[in-house]
């Protein structure tokens, strides 16, 4: 029974020995090398900054336009303000009016012919 009894031992030993686990050890290779993530980082990097320097040039631009277009309004309405004091000068300056108000003032007109200086000029 001895014999016997060490083999069922034998048996019941090995069923409630813990397995041992094989454990491999591998190695994961990624599918980027480390050269092309740092070429991939710099392509990225330059990127941005090109992003960002379109971006502050086309600031630049437009509020260079806001500005030229405020500018070239103020000088339409300084034309307009020339043309009417062009347009008073010319009524001032009318013959008749001059005469007019020389007579106002007691001038006596001997000549009944005035003419304009700037069409002297010309």
């Amino acid at each position: 029974m001895s014999a016997n009894h060490a083999h069922k031992w034998e048996q019941s030993y090995q069923t409630n020995k813990p397995k041992e686990k094989q454990v491999r050890v591998v190695r994961k290779t990624s599918w980027i090398t480390k050269g092309e993530k740092i070429l991939y980082s710099i392509i990225g990097v330059c990127l941005i900054a090109a992003g960002i320097y379109m971006v502050s040039f086309s600031s630049s631009t437009d509020s260079l336009n806001r500005d030229l277009q405020s500018l070239e309004r103020t000088v339409k309405q300084q034309e307009v303000v020339n043309e009417g004091y062009r347009y008073e000068k010319k009524e001032l300056s009318r013959p008749e009016r001059i005469t007019s108000i020389a007579k106002k003032h007691g001038l006596k007109i001997q000549d009944a012919e005035v003419k304009q200086a700037s069409a002297l000029n010309n």
